[in-house]
């Protein structure tokens, strides 16, 4: 194994806005940055590839790893092309779009590979602030997980969130303030349907996306 590195991280990197506002946050925080990009039998194969295309545009070095198993572990919209996907929020329920333990899964994948590599940091987009309301992006689950996988491992693991309190018109402004708006608003894949940039518009990807760019446009001045 390698020495163990205070300086290098690992990114969860779907080559959506959040992730790839957080791989240009990393690279400015720590010497070396790699991106981990997961397939989970996602509706389309299109994220896997653009998260490709933007890792090699950021000059990063990009793995990908199948977990396809979480497709088989309990219904969701995101991993069943035939269940028609919720584009509101039902009331008193999370969104069918919301995927059971997945980011509890990527965590400790990521976690495991970066035991391995001698890397301590790892960066995920997950937000509080303004999500589609799924658990799993808690500032308290990911406190949680992080100590977990301290305990499991035996390492001193630090799980960065840099969206954890920015809405989606901050995080906008964020990428603005990183120099790579350009990027995140032309090249990065938001829409759970699978459409660049501006997506279809009406998933609640798109949704929170959009709305989120035409408040941070509208204060700018743009």
């Amino acid at each position: 194994m390698k020495e163990y590195s205070t300086q290098d991280a690992l990114v969860l990197f779907s080559g959506g806005q959040d992730s790839t506002t957080c791989l240009y946050w990393a690279k400015q925080q720590f010497r070396n940055t790699y991106a981990l990009c997961f397939t989970y039998g996602q509706r389309h194969s299109q994220e896997v590839e653009n998260a490709r295309r933007i890792a090699e545009m950021a000059e990063t070095p990009f793995r990908i790893l199948e977990a396809n198993i979480i497709s088989h572990l309990a219904p969701n919209s995101l991993t069943d092309a035939t269940m028609l996907m919720d584009e509101v929020k039902p009331a008193g329920s999370y969104p069918n779009t919301f995927v059971p333990g997945r980011n509890l899964l990527f965590l400790t994948f990521a976690a495991t590979l970066a035991y391995a590599q001698g890397i301590r940091h790892l960066v995920t987009g997950v937000s509080e602030a303004d999500y589609s309301g799924y658990p799993d992006c808690r500032d308290t689950f990911i406190r949680s997980a992080n100590a977990t996988l301290n305990l499991a491992m035996d390492k001193q693991f630090v799980i960065h969130t840099p969206l954890m309190w920015r809405n989606k018109k901050q995080v906008w402004q964020l990428a603005d303030e990183l120099g790579v708006f350009d990027i995140v608003k032309n090249e990065t894949l938001t829409c759970y349907n699978g459409i660049l940039a501006g997506g279809c518009g009406h998933c609640p990807a798109c949704l929170l996306r959009n709305k989120g760019l035409e408040e941070y446009l509208a204060e700018r001045g743009a």
